[in-house]
């Protein structure tokens, strides 16, 4: 029997596993990604698509952080398009059509590339532990690897069940196996489990598509990079996707057939996912509509294989081929392969520290879908924050957490350590309450410097983040200087900043034309617009930067694991039940359970102070 050293090992070569292992084995440490296929580490499940309403701000700022994800998807895209154009630029995201096989390829030399990164195939078995924590690893083959840290980013592969009808088989992914010890030594460790549910369409043979009945969707001219080391991408516009939709005939056939259905027959217990539902989920809970959307997206620019969006099922394949072919310009069309759902086990978040290690389980990290989450962009934000944790830990430094006025990633790790998800988490712009402040094109701004100051980023981004802010400084103050007449001289004279306040902007074009001597700047026009919504949102920025100042000081007050809730006088029983199953790390968490009140958090924190006062007057005897 072998015996190998590491310091972090990192389980699964999903989105999580490879943010995590990069940015540990770029603190310097040696990482080991084990995956049962490194072949498929990378590998695109469902659509492979990155980004989208609130997770493209996610990549932007794993970007921003020194991440991966980004800068491989700005090689493997084929079409870019900037979502929620018609609102304000607070809540619009970046959203690219990856070609599958290029991401996988582009992923795997990334990390091929990482010193200190190793890539191994094996299925984990057992956790070891010894009296600091983590100790190792058991693998199937006998072989153990010992370390200090292990992250656990199974993604579906946990237990995972595949169902095409009622017909099941074990696997992660079609074609993959699953991994089955690991989930019973998570219940021997008393890590509380449960089951949840996803699911992916069928694909459509390209060539058997009437696309002429279809509307063609093109991507942006000009395209929105994730990486803030690119000013443009290799394939913008090179493909078009196409929309198209069900009919009243492909409900009734679906209806009639969900008795065949493993979630309609009482195969499934797991919970899918609320905002991405199956078409089986559809026609039950939308019965007045008569048609559904259906978004066909290329696989790759010379894939035959088109991802049918929007109608994920687990019906049997030939219920599925007679169903699309209802759907207007398919009647025709041929399965490649079928769709199906994906049951698999998840741990209850609600159990790990903001860092996402596990509480009581010194050295053990969890990231992505194992968590509770939904998308490769959530399991990749959670991927480089454990991974960066654990590497800080191990080398004995203070961890790396962000609030929910920092960053997006702040929002997510804070709702799932504090609550037990009934369905798969998806990150949108409106459960971020300081979005003003977060928006997708200042990730850089919020999180290159904390990123700088860990030592995570390369001298590239480095230079180009500290050129940038430059240009953007003496552009504005270019901007500031420059007047503009206003066509009431009762109204006196604005400078051009003033004017990138109006909600009427007159647009760049203009603005140039008016002032030749801005292009001597030589700068994107992305950062031009970057100016223009800093000065647009001042005034609100201003404001919700005010109420973080006075409420993080609260926020941020500790709360001790061994604080006795029921000790505090006057703090109602609902709050005391709330707080001790949750054990909120802090009083910002404890004030966002919804059985906490304010006069609680006021009552709570007197009693703090109290109790830490007693202690240090004890410590003193």
């Amino acid at each position: 029997m072998s015996i190998s050293h590491f310091d972090v090992v990192v389980v699964g070569g999903g989105h999580a596993g490879i943010e995590a292992a990069a940015v540990a084995a770029r603190r310097g440490l040696q990482v080991a990604l084990v995956s049962l296929d490194v072949n498929a580490v990378g590998r695109m499940s469902c659509n492979p698509a990155i980004g989208g309403i609130g997770k493209g701000q996610l990549v932007r700022e794993i970007d921003a952080l020194g991440g991966l994800m980004g800068l491989i998807a700005d090689k493997a895209g084929i079409q870019f398009r900037l979502l929620n154009t018609s609102k304000g630029k607070a809540v619009q995201s970046p959203r690219a059509q990856c070609d599958r096989d290029v991401y996988e390829q582009v992923a795997r030399k990334m990390l091929s590339e990482i010193p200190g990164l190793h890539m191994l195939n094996g299925e984990i078995v057992d956790l070891l532990f010894g009296r600091e924590g983590v100790k190792g690893v058991q693998l199937a083959d006998g072989n153990k690897i010992s370390c200090r840290a292990v992250i656990l980013t199974t993604g579906t592969f946990l237990e995972g069940v595949l169902h095409e009808g009622l017909k099941s088989v074990e696997g992660g992914r079609v074609g993959e196996g699953a991994s089955h010890p690991l989930g019973e030594t998570l219940r021997k460790l008393n890590v509380p489990t449960a089951r949840l549910k996803t699911g992916t369409p069928p694909r459509i043979d390209l060539s058997t598509v009437d696309f002429s009945q279809m509307t063609e969707q093109f991507g942006d001219e000009r395209p929105t990079p994730f990486s803030f080391l690119n000013d443009t991408v290799l394939r913008a516009g090179s493909i078009s996707c196409w929309l198209t939709k069900t009919t009243p005939k492909t409900q009734k056939i679906v209806l009639d057939n969900l008795h065949q259905t493993a979630m309609y027959s009482g195969k499934i217990d797991g919970a899918g996912p609320r905002y991405c539902p199956s078409l089986e989920d559809k026609v039950v809970r939308f019965s007045d509509r008569d048609s559904h959307t259906i978004f066909l997206e290329p696989e790759g620019v010379d894939s035959n294989i088109l991802y049918a969006n929007g109608i994920s099922t687990s019906l049997p394949a030939d219920v599925q081929l007679d169903f699309v072919r209802t759907c207007i310009g398919m009647e025709k069309a041929e399965i490649l392969q079928p769709g199906y759902a994906v049951e698999y086990t998840h741990v209850a978040p609600v159990g790990l520290l903001p860092t996402l290690e596990y509480r009581g389980l010194k050295g053990l990290f969890f990231a992505g879908q194992i968590c509770g989450t939904s998308g490769y962009e959530e399991a990749a934000a959670q991927g480089f924050m454990a991974g960066l944790n654990a590497a800080l830990a191990l080398q004995e430094e203070s961890p790396f957490i962000l609030g929910r006025h920092e960053a997006y990633i702040g929002v997510l790790v804070d709702d799932l350590v504090m609550s037990n998800p009934e369905e798969p988490y998806r990150m949108f712009t409106s459960r971020a309450e300081h979005r003003l402040l977060l928006r997708h094109d200042n990730a850089d701004q919020r999180l290159t410097p904390l990123a700088e100051k860990l030592n995570i980023i390369c001298s590239v981004r480095r230079e180009r983040f500290a050129e940038k802010m430059d240009r953007l400084i003496k552009a504005k103050n270019a901007l500031e200087s420059l007047p503009f007449p206003l066509e009431s001289s009762k109204s006196g004279s604005r400078n051009l900043l003033d004017v990138c306040k109006q909600p009427h902007f007159m647009g760049w074009k203009a603005i140039f034309e008016l002032h030749p001597e801005l292009k001597d700047f030589d700068m994107p026009l992305a950062d031009w617009e970057s100016i223009e919504a800093d000065a647009l949102y001042s005034g609100y920025a201003s404001r919700q930067e005010a109420w973080v100042e006075r409420g993080a000081e609260r926020a941020k007050i500790a709360l001790p694991l061994e604080f006795d809730y029921s000790s505090v006088v006057g703090l109602r029983a609902e709050a005391i039940q709330c707080l001790k199953e949750n054990q909120p790390t802090s009083m910002g968490q404890a004030g966002r359970l919804a059985g906490v009140t304010p006069a609680d958090l006021a009552i709570l924190e007197i009693a703090l102070v109290r109790w830490q006062r007693t202690r240090k007057d004890f410590a003193n005897i």
